[in-house]
Formats: C-alpha cells, sequence, structure tokens
C-alpha cells in the first residue's frame, strides 16, 4: 500500500522527511577541543563508507530505517567489522536487514531454559542472545538455501521499532490503522473512474435490414447470429442484427458527494497515520496561518518524541559506541571511555513564519529564558562549531578590509518605525475623521 497507493506513498516521504531529514547528526561532549574536532572529522569521513551495500551513506541508512519502520514496522541493522588493510576510516560498516528476512513463524524451545520466538531468541531471564534470519529475502528469485537460518548473536544487530505496549517484541507498521480505509478508498476512486470513463464513450450503432455480408467489412469476432463482438471504446462503429436495440444503464452520478467523501475519509486516514492532511494531500485549499501552525506543532511534538525514543535510542547511540569501540581498536582515536560521550541533534524545523519565530528567540534569548545554543541546536548545528566559523568569518573579514554590518542603531531603528507608523495612519484631526 506505501509503494501503490499515492496518498500512503506521500505520507511515507513526508514522514521520513521529517523524521530524519538530512539526517540526526552527534555533537561530541568532549570538552578538549583539539580531541573533539578530531573525533567530528573522523565520524564525517566514515559516513560516507557506513553503508556496507555502498549505495547510500550513514543519514541515509537513517531516512531508510524511519521509512521501513512506516512501512513494516521494523528494520534491523548488523554490524560488519571489517580489516584495517580494507582501507576504511574506521572498519565497520552497517547492513540494514528487512523484517520480512527475520521470519514471524520461527518459534522453538531450547535447551537451558531459551526459546525463540516470532525469530528473537530469548534466554531464561527473558533477555535477548540471537536473532534467526533467513538467509535469503522471501521475494528472491534465488532458490539456493531457500527457508534456511543462520544464527547471529543480539551483540551484532540493532533491532529499531516502536514499541507500544509492554512485553512487545516486534514492531508494527506505522501505517496500519490506515490500511482498511485507504484500500476501501483506493477501490471506491478505481470504480468512480470507470464510471467516468464509460460515460465518456462516443459509439455509433448500425442497424441492417437483413443480415447479409457487407463488402469491406472488417474479420471481428462474432456471435452464432453473425452478431460482430465488440468491446467499447471511444469511435466505435457497432453492426447490430435486424430488431436488434441497444440499452445503456444510467447510473445516478454522485454529484458533490464524491469531493466530501474523499474529504472525510482521507482526514480519517491522515489521522490513523498521524501526518497532516496538507502532508499527505497537498490540498491547501482550506489551510491557514492558524491551522498550518497547530497541525505542525502536533505533528512535530510526535516526531520528537519518535526521534529521541526510538531513532536516537535504539539506532543512533548503539552506532555510536560501536563506532568509538571499532574507531579505538584501529589507533584511529584514543581509547578512552569518554569519547561515547556525545549529543544528537535532529534536523530543523521550517515554520510557517519564520519571521515571527526569530523574533520570539531573540527575545527569549535577552529576558535569560533560552540560550544561543538552544536556539542553534534546535536548527540542526553544533552550537561550538557555529561559533568557531563565526569568529573565523569575522577575523578574516577584518583581514580583508570587508564590512557587512547593515543593521540600524537601536533610537534609530525605532524612530524611523515611528515616522513610518504616522505616514501610514495619519493623526485623526488632519484626517477630519476615524485614523481607521
Amino acid at each position: 500500500m506505501a509503494r501503490s497507493n499515492p496518498y500512503a506513498s506521500n505520507a511515507a516521504s513526508s514522514f521520513t522527511a521529517h523524521a530524519v531529514g538530512a539526517g540526526i547528526k552527534p555533537s561530541s561532549l568532549v570538552e578538549d577541543a583539539g580531541l573533539k574536532d578530531q573525533l567530528q572529522r573522523l565520524w564525517l569521513d566514515w559516513t560516507d563508507e557506513a553503508d556496507a551495500d555502498g549505495v547510500t551513506d550513514f543519514y541515509g541508512l537513517q531516512a531508510m530505517v524511519a521509512r521501513a519502520l512506516f512501512e513494516a514496522g521494523e528494520c534491523f541493522i548488523r554490524f560488519r567489522v571489517r580489516r584495517v588493510e580494507d582501507g576504511l576510516s574506521v572498519p565497520l560498516q552497517l547492513q540494514l536487514l528487512p523484517a520480512e528476512q527475520l521470519p514471524l513463524e520461527k518459534s522453538a524451545t531450547l535447551p537451558y531454559g531459551r526459546e525463540v520466538l516470532m525469530g528473537i531468541e530469548f534466554d531464561a531471564r527473558g533477555q535477548r542472545r540471537a536473532y534467526h534470519f533467513l538467509k535469503n529475502h522471501p521475494g528472491d528469485i534465488r532458490q539456493l538455501g531457500r527457508g534456511e537460518t543462520v544464527r547471529i548473536p543480539a551483540s551484532e544487530i540493532i533491532h529499531i521499532f516502536q514499541p507500544l505496549q509492554e512485553g512487545q517484541i516486534r514492531g508494527l507498521p506505522w501505517i496500519a490503522p490506515a490500511l482498511p480505509k485507504l484500500w476501501l478508498l483506493d477501490q471506491y476512486d478505481d470504480a468512480e473512474l470507470d464510471r467516468k470513463k464509460v460515460a465518456a464513450m462516443f459509439a455509433a450503432f448500425i442497424t441492417r435490414p437483413q443480415a447479409e455480408d457487407v463488402m469491406g467489412e472488417d474479420d471481428a469476432p462474432r456471435d452464432d447470429d453473425g452478431a460482430a463482438l465488440l468491446g467499447l471504446q471511444p469511435g466505435t462503429m457497432q453492426l447490430l442484427l435486424p430488431g436488434e436495440d441497444i440499452k445503456f444503464s444510467d447510473p445516478a452520478d454522485v454529484g458533490g458527494s464524491y469531493e466530501a467523501f474523499q474529504y472525510r475519509t482521507l482526514l480519517a486516514c491522515c489521522s490513523a497515520m498521524g501526518v497532516p492532511y496538507t502532508n499527505v494531500t497537498g490540498d491547501l485549499r482550506q489551510a491557514n496561518y492558524s491551522s498550518l501552525r497547530e497541525g505542525k506543532l502536533e505533528f512535530r511534538r510526535r516526531m520528537e518524541q519518535f526521534q529521541h525514543n526510538t531513532l536516537i535510542f535504539q539506532l543512533c547511540r548503539p552506532v555510536w559506541n560501536r563506532w568509538v569501540r571499532e574507531a579505538a581498536l584501529s589507533g584511529a582515536i584514543p581509547n578512552h571511555y569518554q569519547l561515547k560521550q556525545v549529543k544528537w541533534i535532529p534536523p530543523k524545523w521550517d515554520w510557517v513564519d519564520p519571521l515571527k519565530d526569530r523574533k520570539a528567540e531573540i527575545e527569549a534569548i535577552k529576558a535569560g529564558l533560552k540560550s544561543r545554543s538552544d536556539v542553534i541546536e534546535s536548527e540542526g548545528y553544533d552550537a561550538e562549531e557555529v561559533d568557531r566559523r563565526i569568529a573565523a568569518d569575522q577575523q578574516r573579514e577584518r583581514e580583508l578590509g570587508l564590512s557587512f554590518e547593515t543593521t540600524q542603531s537601536a533610537p534609530a531603528a525605532e524612530q524611523r518605525e515611528d515616522i513610518d507608523e504616522e505616514i501610514l495612519v495619519p493623526d485623526a484631526r488632519e484626517s477630519g475623521g476615524s485614523a481607521a
């Protein structure tokens, strides 16, 4: 459904774009500025090498994981440790495994209190010990090893899914609540489209006094009585036998109810998927500033919850910890436990009216209610990196004799604002009436 239905496909793309954007990026909490810069540069080099399949970078893998959670409800990542001589900046890569490759029907009782449930092996304490993956994807055309499973230790696998209730061990697709209505709406749309196609057909019917052959007649298939059997197509000229007539059904037009029905059904589907109606359909006819902002606020709260509780906790942190370990073992960075301390920065959220929000942030910083670092990080950047780049830009400007200062002083700006107001709204006494 998420790949063939236009609304579901657009919802999946919107969900992925808002959950990941250009990527959820790390900012090391190491206090040593030189060591932090070394760590961040090494990470930047490794992100281009992270994908074991070589089709995207680490942030592209994040987007693939988010879309997999929307469609399948879960995704698996396998750590693939490489040799130092392979030439990678850090000898580690990530391999994405689809949810279908961990069979739900795989269950067994093992010795020493262990058991396999839905392809996941648990020990006597209920801790995950291994995953029993199929060697090939169920849809793979290759027959070799079909149905065979391989046991991979849990320490080599990241299982990413959004837990919705206690004791849940497999994921539920984000799109699942909307599937029945999306499927029925698709059927209704197809039926309405067929009705419109039939109503738009133009055909002519020819009757003859006798059923003799006509010279030049085509080789169309005929029934036992000699009547031509042709499908109804635009411009069809159909021959009829003597005495025959044709009747068409005349279904009632749905009229204005079609648009209203579509709108209400799509609202229910969007509500079930948790994606705003305007994001799914692109329909902005009934939208205004207040409704768009309220919808984005609610969607943002959901996405922030999903980012921090699922993507960052289940995906980003384990990858960073394993990456630091492999980097230290390969000698790329010092072996220090504090290197694991990191802060993950989600992508920036764009608002409907950025000017108003920017002014509000400036006032909050001036009042001491928010720090510059919080504002910078909310836009997806590292505060220390931004400060270093600003200082470098200012130093370069001074050396080259450049000046880009265009803002007026506060008193002058306020005076100019008062003058503008006097020009736009003249005094009521001068206008001879109300200033309105």
